[in-house]
């Protein structure tokens, strides 16, 4: 372990810590506002949700590209909107500013 990664250990579980905290279960109607403002990123039910806010907060570049890449983390499309819309679908979500991170619950 570098220097580096001994420093920001403390710093990450405080992060975690704290949007753990910030970190709520809503309806997809109330994401409404944020969607159309295109700020809202959806996460693959197979990553965490928190550990995905972290690595954003932390800018960690090269995890977002692999989720990206791997269609695990993407903007929410149209279609989806309006599914989860259709469905009355509630989905955690969490605020990194700019961004809206939402999360399908497991087993929803």
């Amino acid at each position: 372990m570098t220097e580096e990664q001994k420093h920001q250990e403390p710093q990450d579980q405080e992060l975690r810590k704290r949007l753990n905290l910030e970190t709520s279960r809503l309806p997809w109607r109330e994401m409404l506002k944020h969607y159309a403002g295109g700020n809202v990123i959806g996460i693959s039910s197979d990553l965490d949700l928190i550990e995905v806010a972290v690595c954003i907060a932390r800018d960690d570049t090269a995890a977002v590209k692999d989720w990206m890449q791997s269609n695990r983390l993407a903007k929410v499309s149209d279609e989806q909107a309006a599914a989860w819309l259709e469905e009355d679908a509630d989905l955690w979500a969490v605020v990194v500013k700019p961004w809206v991170l939402v999360q399908r619950h497991r087993g929803s």
